[in-house]
């Protein structure tokens, strides 16, 4: 992995990061925003000690551990990643509320579009900002988008030490099975 130094990082700030999207995956995971690490590998999830990796191979949604420049990979599994906000930042707290209420409006506008069978949110703290639902907890929610449902699953950066990789996978791995329950889909990567 190329290794960067604060400056390139810093460069980094408000960066976009393209989504690995395509039209009727089974899931597609919505991070918070991209990290500073992710905006300057242009990979999602990039930063060493994030967890969403391991935990999506733990919870068998991948046959294997897939680095984060693999990220094309999950297309193949009807997967993929977006995030609520899209611009770059350090810290998910350099977010302001009015960026995810605008992020959870285009979020739902391209969920929408692509019409997944779940959108899985990783952050219930991003999820409740983005769609005024100050109750949601970590599972299925109640909320539908078109006819894609909706899954909060806890945030898998190192910060979170509350959840470890073993509980985590375990949440995943019961989105996974609710997933594979649903009627496939073809995902079309063209779009």
């Amino acid at each position: 992995m190329t290794r960067f130094t604060q400056a390139d990082l810093e460069a980094a700030r408000d960066r976009l990061v393209p989504d690995v999207v395509a039209g009727g995956l089974r899931v597609l995971f919505c991070g918070i925003n991209p990290g500073l690490m992710t905006a300057a590998t242009g990979h999602h999830f990039a930063r060493p000690g994030n967890r969403f990796w391991p935990v999506l191979h733990l919870s068998g949604f991948t046959p294997r551990l897939l680095k984060p420049e693999e990220q094309r990979e999950l297309l193949e599994y009807g997967l993929g990643i977006t995030n609520v906000v899209a611009r770059a930042s350090a810290r998910a707290d350099e977010i302001t509320a009015e960026e995810y209420r605008e992020g959870g409006r285009l979020l739902a506008e391209k969920v929408a579009r692509l019409k997944p069978l779940w959108l899985a949110v990783v952050g219930v703290t991003a999820y409740r900002a983005a769609f005024d639902d100050r109750k949601a907890t970590v599972g299925p929610q109640e909320r539908v988008i078109g006819d894609t449902r909706v899954w909060v699953l806890p945030n898998p950066s190192g910060l979170n030490a509350h959840w470890t990789a073993a509980t985590m996978a375990e949440e995943f791995a019961r989105l996974r099975v609710a997933a594979r329950t649903d009627p496939p889909t073809t995902a079309d990567p063209s779009r």
